[in-house]
C-alpha cells in the first residue's frame, strides 16, 4: 500500500505528459482542418463589416438619427471587432432637465385666451416625463351638490332605474321627470365629454419648442459629459433648431418636428393625445478622445396613433382630468379640465467602453482554449481517417 502511494506521488511530481503530434499527409483532411481552424478564428475575432451610406431615413413609428465619425452625410466603411472583448464596459448615471417655451391662443365662443407654459405643461417642474396639452374640454363653475345625469348616459323612467351603486356616479335613487335621467351627487354641472373639439383648440402647440439638458457620468471611467458638447454654446443655442441633417446636436426641438420624426401626424394626435419617446443614446468609446462621445437622438411613437388598427384602436390617445379649485363667496368651486395632450418621455440609454487588460487576457485565453479543442478534435478525426484508409489498402 505504501509503495502504491509513493509511486503515485512520484509520478505526479516527476513525470510530464505531452499530447501526441500526428502528421497526416492528406489533402482533403488538411483542407478541412484549415477550414475549421479558420471558422474558429473568425468566431474568436468576430470581425464584422458594416456599411453606412446616405442621410437618416424616416419610418413609421421611429426615426433614427445617426452621427458618423466625421461627416454624417458621407459614405463610411468600418471594420471592427463585434463583441469588443478587449474592453471593459460601464453604464451612466443620468440626469435630465427640460424646458418648454411657446404661447398658445384660443377663441372659444368669442372669448380670447392666452395659454403659457404654466397652463399647458404638466407637471411644471421640468421633469424627464411630462405632458403638453393640445386639446381640452372645460367645465366651469362646478359646485358640490345634486344634479341630473347627462341625457343618454343614465336614462330612467322610475326611481328603481336609479338604484344606488349601479353606475359610476353616486346615485341618489331619484329619477328626474324633467330630464328622464337619474339624479346624482357630484360636482355639478356634470362634465359633458361626448364631443371632442376638432380641430384641437391648441393646435398652435406645433410651434412650441422643447429644450433638453442631459448630464451623464460613467463612474468606472470617471467621465462626465453633457449634451451641450463642444461647440454647443450660448450663441449657437440662441439660433439653432434640431434638424437631423444640419443640426443633429442642437438640444432645442420644435414640438411639431418631434411628432413628425416619431411617425405621427400632429393635427391627428393633437385632438386626442399620444405618447412619444425621445431616446438620448450615449454609446462611447473612450479609447479615443472623450470629445467624440456625443449623444444620438432617436424618436419613437409609443402609443396613441388613431391610424392604428385592431385591438389597440379602442385605447388610442392620451388624456387625464385636472381641476382648479377656488372659493367664490365662501363656497368651494372648481373648474374641471379634461386634458388631451402629448406625453413625452425622455429616455437615456448609455454604454461606454475602454481598453482593459483583464478582459483582453480573458478573451485571448478563452479563444486559445477553443482553438486548441478544435485542433485536438481535428487531429483525432484525421487519425481515424488515416487508419481507415490503411485498413482499406490492406484489405485490397
Amino acid at each position: 500500500m505504501k509503495s502504491h502511494i509513493t509511486n503515485a506521488l512520484s509520478d505526479f511530481f516527476f513525470e510530464y505528459e505531452t499530447q501526441r503530434q500526428v502528421l497526416v499527409r492528406n489533402r482533403r483532411v488538411g483542407v478541412v482542418c484549415r477550414l475549421i481552424q479558420l471558422g474558429v478564428l473568425a468566431y474568436i475575432i468576430g470581425m464584422r463589416l458594416t456599411l453606412h451610406t446616405g442621410p437618416p431615413h424616416l419610418t413609421q413609428g421611429s426615426h433614427r438619427v445617426t452621427l458618423g465619425l466625421n461627416d454624417p452625410k458621407s459614405r463610411q466603411l468600418w471594420v471592427f471587432i463585434y463583441e469588443k472583448g478587449y474592453q471593459s464596459t460601464d453604464t451612466a448615471v443620468s440626469s435630465v432637465f427640460t424646458k418648454m417655451k411657446g404661447v398658445g391662443y384660443t377663441n372659444i365662443d368669442g372669448k380670447e385666451e392666452i395659454w403659457d407654459v404654466a397652463d399647458y405643461v404638466f407637471p411644471s417642474q421640468g421633469d424627464a416625463s411630462f405632458v403638453v396639452m393640445t386639446n381640452f374640454i372645460i367645465t366651469k363653475n362646478q359646485t358640490m351638490g345634486k344634479c341630473p345625469e347627462l341625457p343618454g348616459r343614465d336614462n330612467c323612467t322610475t326611481n328603481a332605474d336609479c338604484e344606488e351603486g349601479r353606475y359610476k356616479r353616486q346615485m341618489t335613487g331619484v329619477c328626474l321627470n324633467l330630464t328622464h335621467t337619474c339624479e346624482v351627487l357630484a360636482w355639478c354641472p356634470v362634465e359633458n365629454d361626448h364631443t371632442i373639439p376638432d380641430p384641437a383648440l391648441l393646435v398652435s402647440a406645433e410651434n412650441y419648442t422643447l429644450f433638453i439638458k442631459n448630464s451623464i457620468t460613467f463612474p468606472l471611467f470617471e467621465v462626465t459629459r453633457s449634451n451641450l458638447v463642444e461647440g454647443i454654446d450660448g450663441k449657437y443655442i440662441s439660433k439653432c433648431l434640431f434638424n437631423p441633417n444640419t443640426d443633429p446636436l442642437c438640444p432645442i426641438m420644435r414640438l411639431g418636428d418631434v411628432v413628425k420624426y416619431s411617425g405621427f401626424d400632429f393635427a391627428t394626435i393633437a385632438k386626442v393625445g399620444a405618447a412619444i419617446g425621445i431616446v438620448v443614446d450615449w454609446t462611447c468609446n473612450f479609447d479615443v478622445s472623450v470629445k467624440h462621445c456625443k449623444p444620438v437622438y432617436t424618436f419613437h411613437g409609443l402609443y396613441g396613433n388613431p391610424a392604428q388598427k385592431g385591438d389597440v384602436k379602442a385605447s388610442t390617445g392620451y388624456n387625464f382630468r385636472y381641476a382648479k379649485h377656488y372659493m367664490d363667496d365662501k363656497e368651494p368651486k372648481r373648474t374641471l379640465l379634461k386634458v388631451f395632450g402629448i406625453r413625452i418621455d425622455i429616455i437615456v440609454q448609455s454604454l461606454a467602453r475602454k481598453f482593459d487588460i483583464i478582459p483582453t487576457l480573458t478573451a485571448i485565453g478563452s479563444g486559445v482554449g477553443i482553438f486548441g479543442v478544435a485542433t485536438d478534435v481535428e487531429a483525432e478525426a484525421a487519425v481515424e481517417s488515416e487508419g481507415s484508409t490503411e485498413k482499406k489498402e490492406i484489405a485490397k
